[in-house]
């Protein structure tokens, strides 16, 4: 597959986008697709911070988690606009209704990491405001058990990331995307 090849049903939104919790590696493996398959990369964590102009962490602490999942839905709803490539949202975008109805028969992909394996890759960062607290590992928990119905509600196909590189997920991500 190239840049040019259109999937997806041609120029209509992104190529990928990747989902799932904090520490599945959504960034990364987004890089790695996009440089893979030559195509442009957008996180919508990014996004936010640079509409916001400061810090996730910053807004949550200052405007709340409310605040915070208004301008990320807005983030998303716009990327999955305008932008043509590869795409990752935050672990919490696919909360709002909306997203998960903009994502709907979308090429949508849950990187799944299990809860040993994102404790670990996530070192349970204070800050990730969700994890800032009394026990980071308790909440991450509760936060993966409560999402992971929703990732694989809103996901066309599931890539688990436990034990394998960036490089070994991106190469599943593609797979995938050969078969659609």
């Amino acid at each position: 597959m190239t840049a040019h090849e259109p999937t997806d049903g041609g120029p209509t939104g992104p190529v990928v986008v990747l989902i799932g919790a904090m520490g599945a590696g959504k960034t990364s493996v987004a890089h790695a697709v996009a440089a893979k398959l030559q195509l442009p990369v957008r996180d919508t964590d990014h996004d936010v911070e640079a509409v916001a102009g400061r810090p996730i962490s910053d807004i949550f602490v200052t405007d709340g988690e409310p605040a915070f999942r208004a301008l990320e839905a807005a983030a998303v709803a716009r990327a999955l606009t305008e932008h043509r490539g590869v795409l990752a949202l935050g672990g919490g975008a696919v909360l709002a209704e909306q997203t998960r109805t903009l994502l709907a028969g979308r090429p949508v992909v849950h990187l799944h990491v299990s809860m040993p394996h994102g404790v670990r890759r996530t070192g349970l960062n204070t800050a990730r405001p969700l994890l800032a607290g009394v026990n980071p590992r308790a909440t991450y928990k509760a936060l993966l058990e409560a999402r992971l119905p929703i990732y694989r509600g809103v996901a066309a196909v599931e890539v688990d990331t436990d034990d394998r590189t960036v490089d070994e997920v991106a190469d599943a991500v593609i797979a995938w995307l050969a078969t659609r």
